[in-house]
């Protein structure tokens, strides 16, 4: 079973969230915060599989929450897909740089939301398609390379392309006349030699760099 947290401001949203949570054969709600400051001492003891966290909270926002979740220099990070009414770039980057396996907007629907959580369990991550392309687009060029990312092979390349376009593994497998185990061979080396985490960290990598159109 997927073990999912919950953390919003609003007790209407976090019941809505939860039962769809509930619905589902492989997930179940484990624990349910009101604050950014109970969202991280929960998500600490409970060890979700998933944190659902919001932006705007009291106490301590999604952001900083995450940050201390799953930020740079996190030991052992939690899994954490941001949930937001705002469609806000500065909310996006923000989260992106500090760790976020996904990034929904709240009207996205009960499908992406199920889709987003078991992305984040797999190692994946999913964002919006209504503002996927827009925030990594824009993204501002580092000041400077990051160890590793020279020595990427021309088929490494095309599978980062791939992914800052949201293709899943099966699509790049397909995609390249490859397997599934190689794609995620590929994605291994990509992460090691980028000192990347995820998913939405490559794909932010590539857009900062213009590898996509």
């Amino acid at each position: 079973m997927i073990r999912v947290l919950v953390a919003d401001d609003q007790a209407m949203v976090r019941t809505g969230f939860g039962m769809i949570i509930d619905a589902q054969p492989d997930m179940t709600l484990v624990g349910e915060a009101a604050d950014g400051v109970e969202a991280v001492e929960l998500a600490r003891r409970l060890r979700p599989d998933v944190a659902l966290l919001d932006i705007r909270m009291p106490r301590m926002d999604g952001l900083e929450a995450l940050r201390l979740l799953a930020g740079p220099g996190v030991a052992d990070p939690v899994r954490v897909v941001v949930v937001t009414t705002f469609d806000l770039d500065e909310y996006v980057h923000q989260a992106l740089r500090n760790g976020a396996c996904g990034f929904l907007l709240k009207d996205s629907g009960p499908t992406l939301l199920v889709e987003a959580l078991r992305a984040a369990v797999s190692g994946d991550a999913l964002i919006s398609p209504s503002i996927t392309v827009r925030l990594l687009a824009h993204l501002n060029p580092p000041t400077a390379p990051r160890p590793g990312e020279t020595s990427l092979s021309p088929r490494e390349l095309e599978v980062v392309r791939l992914v800052a376009r949201g293709a899943t593994n099966a699509e790049i497998a397909a995609r390249l006349f490859i397997t599934v185990g190689t794609v995620k061979t590929h994605l291994g080396s990509v992460q090691t030699k980028l000192n990347t985490r995820n998913r939405v960290e490559i794909a932010a990598w590539a857009w900062e760099r213009r590898l996509v159109g």
